[in-house]
């Protein structure tokens, strides 16, 4: 579904243009912590957004850039752009985190608030991209944005060999909203030997992608505010992450807002 070569092709791609963020190990706890918050824009989202910007033809970018975004994704389509001078317009929730609309616009995003939650600007920004005939970038649901994201899952690779500890009986916990990271970490790892058992975690109040994943479909769940905003909303129907976590993942859990709001 994503071809070998798109990994790599990725590797090379970012290399130079995004931060090798540090892996932490915590004797007490037993927990290997790796530091995206520490990424350029403060999240993994670049990974992918530049490496689908970047792998773009010029005529693609010249139509001008269009993505959905609870923020970060959308500072990295920004980002991107403004490296490349492609515009970019994004489409936010009108009740988005405010930090993170002025950062996108600090990058030169054009942000256009829709009513509603997540789903509803990312329906609105599609439209949009649709009927101006611009180029959309989606948060996830894009082989290149994937394998943007699978170079965090080859730095744990890297990071991991430099710790005394053998990775036996390694379980790796990664966030899911959309499927683009745990699918790119889980394409990136899947072939360590021994292979790590993979859990999907997502926040109870939006718990789309944990319906999808044991019972495969989302109707019928019911949504709830949550501190992890940037995973929030459903899941775009027929999306190339649906397929890729339900068969590389082994596990998926929810977890509680107060349980959030601990970590």
């Amino acid at each position: 579904m994503i071809p070998p070569e798109w990994l790599d092709e990725a590797r090379k791609r970012l290399a130079g243009q995004v931060l090798h963020t540090p892996m932490t190990y915590d004797q007490e706890s037993g927990v290997y912590f790796k530091w995206e918050n520490r990424q350029i824009t403060g999240s993994f989202k670049v990974r992918g957004a530049l490496n689908k910007v970047l792998s773009l033809q010029p005529w693609e970018m010249e139509r001008g850039l269009v993505t959905a975004s609870a923020g970060n994704h959308g500072q990295g389509v920004a980002l991107a752009a403004g490296r490349t001078g492609a515009k970019v317009t994004v489409f936010a929730s009108a009740q988005a985190v405010p930090a993170k609309l002025d950062a996108m616009r600090s990058l030169g995003a054009d942000v256009r608030l829709v009513p509603g939650l997540y789903a509803d600007a990312e329906n609105a920004g599609i439209a949009f991209a649709r009927e101006e005939q611009l180029t959309w970038v989606s948060p996830y649901n894009d082989g290149q944005v994937i394998a943007g994201q699978a170079t965090l899952g080859f730095e744990i690779i890297e990071d991991l060999a430099g710790y005394h500890q053998k990775a036996e009986n390694l379980v790796v916990a990664i966030p899911v909203g959309g499927g683009g990271l745990a699918a790119g970490v889980a394409l990136a790892l899947q072939h360590m030997k021994p292979r790590p058992h993979l859990v999907g975690v997502q926040a109870a109040a939006s718990p789309y992608f944990h319906a999808l994943f044991y019972r495969g479909t989302q109707e019928g769940v019911t949504e709830t505010e949550t501190l992890a905003d940037g995973l929030e909303g459903p899941v775009e129907a027929g999306s190339l992450t649906i397929p890729l976590v339900r068969s590389l993942l082994d596990e998926f859990v929810l977890v509680e807002e107060e349980e959030i709001r601990r970590a």
